[in-house]
């Protein structure tokens, strides 16, 4: 059997060196979502040769797509065997449209695919996004205006700022008593994570105060050699225009030298899909799922 583990800050560089061996675009090939995250779907992680494997254990033992380099063939039959000794049929989420070729080649006729359209990711140019220029974006200038109105001002993130986020992050989990919602102690344990590890994890953040206050917060860091990711966006919903803001000022912050930013998925939630829509992505970042019969 593969040997399994949590994943730790030690493992970034061997990770990375595999991520980069893919130059995958979807959020979950970076090692700052997969180390911030990896309590919610109960996650675990394994090197085989040069593929980068992550398992899921949460409901069901499901693998991502691996990153690296090798064969397919042996990989996945050693996947399908692991499945197996855990009495259960190999199960690849993460896997984009161009990737079901492989499968169709080497595996024919021995899975099924599915789609959940709110497990994909969306990509917009971050050129867009920094611009807001075109008629489609005159909503979010208007925004911006009102927003403008206020005494406000944006700066990078530091350390200084940690305590205060995490605090403005809480403050709006407690108001939504969201205390038995699975997602919601995932994404406080996942803040907590970026900001203890801000540095070694090379993130960027930005901030945005209003009249002295902290109103909006956001964190994100590099998936792969276009594409920048947002990891974290929070804001004052009751100031018009704030979540705009912290979004455009953080893409012309951070997001420099990328060609792409990713916005990460809906999770099937009416409201975020409307947001993220709005801003017009370049496209969907859709993932399959292949279960082996």
């Amino acid at each position: 059997m593969l040997d399994f583990k949590v994943i730790e800050l030690s493992d970034r560089p061997w990770i990375n060196e595999l991520l980069k061996l893919s130059d995958f675009r979807g959020c979950e090939y970076n090692f700052s979502n997969n180390m911030a995250w990896h309590r919610l779907y109960e996650t675990k992680i394994c090197r085989y040769k040069d593929f980068y494997i992550s398992r899921s254990e949460k409901y069901g033992m499901r693998f991502t797509f691996p990153a690296g380099k090798g064969d397919y063939k042996d990989l996945f039959l050693t996947l399908r065997k692991e499945a197996e000794e855990h009495g259960v049929p190999l199960v690849i989420s993460s896997v984009t449209n161009d990737k079901l070729a492989l499968f169709e080649e080497l595996f024919p006729d021995m899975y099924t695919v599915f789609c959940d359209e709110s497990d994909s990711d969306y990509v917009y140019e971050a050129e867009k996004l920094q611009t807001l220029s075109g008629k489609k974006y005159h909503q979010k200038r208007n925004h911006l205006a009102r927003f403008y109105e206020n005494d406000w001002e944006y700066h990078d993130m530091t350390e200084n700022d940690f305590d205060e986020c995490i605090a403005f992050a809480a403050k709006s989990y407690n108001l939504n008593q969201a205390y038995d919602n699975e997602s919601s102690v995932a994404e406080q344990f996942a803040i907590n994570t970026f900001m203890n590890y801000f540095g070694e994890l090379e993130l960027k953040g930005g901030v945005i105060t209003v009249n002295g206050k902290l109103e909006a917060f956001t964190i994100g860091d590099g998936i792969n050699s276009d594409t920048f990711d947002i990891h974290i966006e929070k804001a004052n919903q009751d100031i018009q225009g704030a979540y705009a803001a912290i979004n455009n000022e953080f893409a012309k912050s951070a997001a420099n030298g990328y060609v792409y930013i990713n916005r990460e998925e809906d999770l099937g939630l009416e409201g975020l899909r409307k947001s993220k829509h709005s801003y017009h992505p370049a496209f969907m970042l859709q993932k399959n799922v292949i279960t082996f019969k």
